[in-house]
């Protein structure tokens, strides 16, 4: 032992992918998110934190998903690529959503 306590040793690129994957998917699904969000605050009776906080645990695992078969399929610097892309894809998509949502409310 190197004098280090380590539970878990998981890479930081693991991580970093999953997470940007994770992101993508959050924004790309918004809407989903939302009703996710509200189906979990009502079922822990308003509790509206737990509910967001439980309601970003299927995009990490699905970012997960998605950045380890890319990793397998393209290798990891595609996997990295493609998150990084498809977050700032999302990004632009849901800003552009929104901005539409509210030239027809106004």
């Amino acid at each position: 032992m190197n004098g280090e306590l380590s539970l878990l040793n998981i890479e930081p690129l693991v991580i970093g992918g999953t997470g940007l994957w994770a992101l993508a998917f959050y924004l790309g699904l918004f809407r989903t998110n939302q009703r996710m969000t509200e189906q979990l605050s009502r079922w822990f009776q308003g509790n509206e934190f737990w509910a967001s906080l439980v309601s970003i645990v299927p995009f990490i695992i699905f970012g997960g998903l998605s950045y380890y078969a890319l990793l397998l399929g393209l290798g990891q610097s595609w996997a990295i690529s493609l998150g990084i892309i498809s977050s700032i894809g999302c990004g632009v998509y849901e800003l552009g959503r929104r901005d539409g949502e509210a030239s027809r409310k106004g």
